[in-house]
């Protein structure tokens, strides 16, 4: 399914490629630093939070996740913003009040957004957003949170995913949709293709990890790996996030079909079809774990894990049997035991075929570097130098969550990946 703005993206780039850029592209690409956290409310687990976003995985009720800093007004008030790429639209108020200065315009229209597990409702504002030093976008459309909203441990949310998601966003407007900041930033010439890229650190403690957010260029300045590129399917509802195709084997047996699902740097787990959890718990002769609602494995089923692999665009991502399971030295925040082994892997509970067969959350993405390409509709994936493995006998790490000094030891454990 095509969408209108899609159109609208394929004539914007062939009038580019026949007149050449409207405006003079001042950088190639903007790299802001970003600073992750787990994040816990309610007296919930990340388990029990996780899951409620299941049916919806567009869902911005982030658990693990990771922020940036920016200005808005001036003289800018600055806000730690939430990333995600399962929202278009870019809110504040949730923590800092917003102060409005005289660079902002109030619409008086309403906004509401409604996610699995929480939602945010505010008023619709036109004001100056300062990206980083130099880098500034006038009359950017931003939510601002009513009281409802507010509460939260960040200020709000950059959205990086597609502008369809903005849809709906304005009850009074409901076809109106509203320009991203990747947008904004490649039509005023800051940025020279509107695309964004991830990378994420290894997390060592709770408040530690964090990674670089890079808008305008496929490449973030370190070195990575070819980046490997798959086209967004065409099913819904998948297609209207964004959503690729793909299949995943474990070992030499396939879990899950080829098949369209999603990639949300909101949601922290790999969630998968029914079908496909359950072939991927017989093969790993898993136990389900009432207690921390995730697949358990022994010492002795840990070190016959084969690696899980996904094949995406003709390329093959692997997660090492180190890179399937839980940091156990975050044990205790699933309502773990100190030595337990828990998979990463999670059930939709729901069969495939339902336009969302999977969703690869943070635990996947720390892995990579990924693209996000707006025009050409496309996302990709690389391994990075910081990323790649060391030799290692796959003896299982003995973690708790007493060992946060041995920050080497963590990184290995977070970020091991197969050769």
């Amino acid at each position: 399914m095509m969408f209108p703005a899609a159109s609208l993206w394929t004539l914007l780039a062939l009038s580019i490629s026949i007149t050449g850029s409207p405006v003079e592209v001042r950088n190639s690409r903007i790299i802001l630093p970003m600073t992750s956290k787990l994040h816990f409310s309610n007296g919930t687990n990340l388990v029990q939070r996780d899951d409620a976003q299941r049916i919806d995985v567009t869902s911005d009720d982030v658990d693990w996740f990771s922020c940036v800093t920016i200005g808005v007004g001036v003289p800018p008030t600055f806000y730690r913003l939430t990333v995600s790429t399962g929202s278009a639209i870019t809110w504040i108020g949730a923590d800092r009040l917003y102060r409005p200065t005289g660079t902002a315009f109030n619409s008086r229209r309403p906004m509401r957004i409604t996610y699995p597990s929480s939602f945010f409702t505010g008023i619709l504002f036109a004001d100056t957003v300062e990206i980083t030093d130099g880098y500034t976008i006038d009359g950017m459309d931003i939510g601002v949170a009513t009281p409802e909203t507010r509460g939260a441990s960040y200020d709000g949310m950059l959205g990086i995913g597609p502008r369809t998601l903005s849809r709906g966003s304005i009850p009074t407007q409901p076809e109106r949709t509203l320009a991203t900041v990747t947008e904004r930033l490649w039509m005023q010439g800051s940025i020279a293709w509107p695309l964004v890229g991830l990378f994420f650190r290894p997390s060592t403690q709770v408040y530690n990890g964090g990674g670089r957010l890079v808008f305008g260029e496929e490449h973030p300045g370190f070195d990575i790996g070819n980046i490997g590129y798959t086209f967004r399917t065409n099913t819904m509802p998948a297609a209207s996030q964004w959503g690729i195709d793909q299949r995943i084997v474990y070992g030499n047996t396939e879990v899950l079909q080829l098949t369209a699902g999603v990639v949300d740097s909101a949601t922290t787990f790999i969630w998968i079809a029914s079908d496909a959890y359950d072939r991927y718990k017989t093969l790993t002769r898993a136990n389900y774990d009432p207690r921390t609602g995730m697949l358990s494995i022994t010492p002795r089923q840990y070190r016959a894990l084969w690696p899980l692999q996904f094949h995406i665009g003709g390329q093959i991502y692997n997660l090492s049997p180190n890179g399937q399971i839980w940091p156990r030295w975050l044990n205790y925040q699933i309502l773990g035991t100190d030595e337990g082994i828990y998979l990463i892997i999670k059930s939709l509970n729901r069969p495939t075929g339902s336009g969302i067969d999977f969703c690869l959350g943070y635990v996947f993405l720390q892995r990579f570097y990924s693209v996000f390409d707006a025009i050409s509709s496309r996302v990709g994936f690389a391994t990075t130098r910081t990323l790649m493995p060391r030799p290692t006998n796959m003896e299982l790490p003995k973690y708790t969550k007493h060992h946060f000094s041995d920050t080497k030891q963590h990184m290995d454990h977070l970020m091991f990946l197969p050769t």
